[in-house]
């Protein structure tokens, strides 16, 4: 793949965010055919696990509104979440996965696990980059 695949998306947070979110992934692998079986999956978990993470956990007095950027380029898969929330109140260095007996909590985990790159910063509101390097077959 030479050329870099872009796509993007202005959304409110709520359940059809997350469809959305996987109608864009369909697209952008579907475009990007050299991307390897593992990198896709792993990519589609941790993103997914995110919007569903936003979703369900960001909080604002507003709606909270999301604009998420999906990149597709020769070296890496990448995802960025902006949205006009709270900011979150999390440590990704401290992310762990939970007991095998907990019901939740395994979201961040997840994706830490699937990423080569997890960052989330605060500013007006929280952006969350996600970032895997496609491994060569």
């Amino acid at each position: 793949m030479d050329d870099e695949t872009r796509l993007t998306a202005h959304c409110v947070a709520d359940a059809s965010f997350v469809d959305t979110v996987h109608d864009l992934l369909d697209d952008l692998l579907a475009r990007a055919a050299s991307v390897g079986d593992e990198d896709q999956m792993l990519f589609r978990l941790a993103v997914g696990e995110v919007a569903t993470n936003i979703v369900a956990h960001a909080r604002s007095r507003e709606p909270i509104e999301i604009d998420v950027t999906l990149t597709c380029d020769a070296d890496r898969l990448t995802a960025v979440f902006t949205d006009n929330a709270d900011p979150a109140l999390i440590d990704l260095e401290n992310v762990d996965m939970p007991d095998a007996d907990a019901e939740s909590g395994r979201g961040l985990a997840i994706a830490l696990a699937a990423l080569d790159e997890l960052d989330r910063r605060s500013e007006h509101g929280n952006t969350w980059t996600l970032r895997r390097r496609l491994r060569r077959t």
